[in-house]
């Protein structure tokens, strides 16, 4: 894993443990560019580094996803939808580029609000991780979707961009600074920013707006229940942590790097526990 501040991940233990059960050794190393002290767009260099030292492929993550495109020598569809990459696959020489960020949302949303209605959803945050929900939402049936930003430029690109791909989907800007008006409107709400995080706490929208029927789910899985969940359930929302994400994400990359089938239930379960022993210790 190429990124910066990628050593606590818990990724590299998911891949190597999911690895051992299916009777196979992986060696998932990270490489943090921070501790290197070395600039973003070195990923350029550290893929070429890594194809020729034999490794089977990378995950990407911040603030590389998409430094790395012109490294690579080809695109997904997705990925190219997308424009960002957090899987890199060796393959013949070639190392393409994948997004599955977008799909383990997508397996998450579908396994923890499989019945949730997706007529209306607001999605706060339109950067990588919020490129690739977008996508995730559309992909699995949202009517109209509605993209706020602190950056309104930002979400008008990705609003575009989006339009292009799912071009009979209703996409639109959203106020970030008027988030009332939205979640009134909104069947639910995707948070894809990083507030909530450790080292960015607080909540993106006052507890009070956060009322049922509405939905909230969110990208975040550090920690797990966030503040923006913790005040959605207590009002009696349904809510979907950002754990899924994280480990469908990983188990498609595992896929793709080894051709193994996952047991995703198992990798998730697994995070549960690398995430209480975190805890403990």
């Amino acid at each position: 894993m190429i990124g910066s501040g990628v050593g606590p991940s818990l990724t590299p233990p998911m891949h190597e443990r999911e690895a051992a059960a299916s009777g196979r050794r992986l060696i998932y190393r990270t490489i943090d560019i921070t501790e290197l002290d070395l600039p973003p767009d070195s990923v350029s260099g550290l893929v070429a580094a890594a194809q020729r030292l034999g490794f089977n492929g990378l995950n990407i993550t911040h603030p590389c996803k998409q430094l790395v495109l012109p490294a690579l020598d080809g695109l997904t569809p997705d990925a190219a939808a997308i424009g960002a990459v957090n899987t890199v696959v060796f393959d013949g020489g070639s190392a393409v580029g994948h997004n599955t960020d977008w799909s383990g949302f997508a397996s998450s949303l579908e396994r923890g609000l499989p019945h949730a209605p997706r007529d209306r959803v607001v999605l706060l945050g339109a950067g990588g991780a919020g490129a690739a929900v977008a996508h995730a939402l559309l992909a699995s049936g949202v009517g109209e979707l509605a993209v706020a930003d602190v950056d309104a430029d930002r979400a008008g690109e990705l609003a575009e961009q989006v339009r292009r791909r799912f071009p009979d989907a209703a996409v639109g800007i959203g106020d970030a600074a008027a988030p009332e008006r939205l979640l009134a409107w909104a069947d639910g709400l995707v948070h894809a920013t990083p507030t909530g995080m450790a080292h960015h706490p607080g909540s993106p929208v006052p507890a009070e707006l956060l009322r049922p029927p509405l939905w909230v789910a969110d990208a975040v899985y550090r920690p797990l229940r966030t503040e923006l969940l913790r005040s959605a359930e207590r009002n009696g929302c349904a809510t979907l942590d950002g754990g899924g994400m994280a480990v469908f994400q990983a188990a498609d990359a595992f896929d793709l790097f080894t051709g193994l089938g996952p047991d995703r239930e198992r990798m998730l379960a697994h995070f549960h526990e690398l995430l209480a022993a975190e805890q403990r210790n």
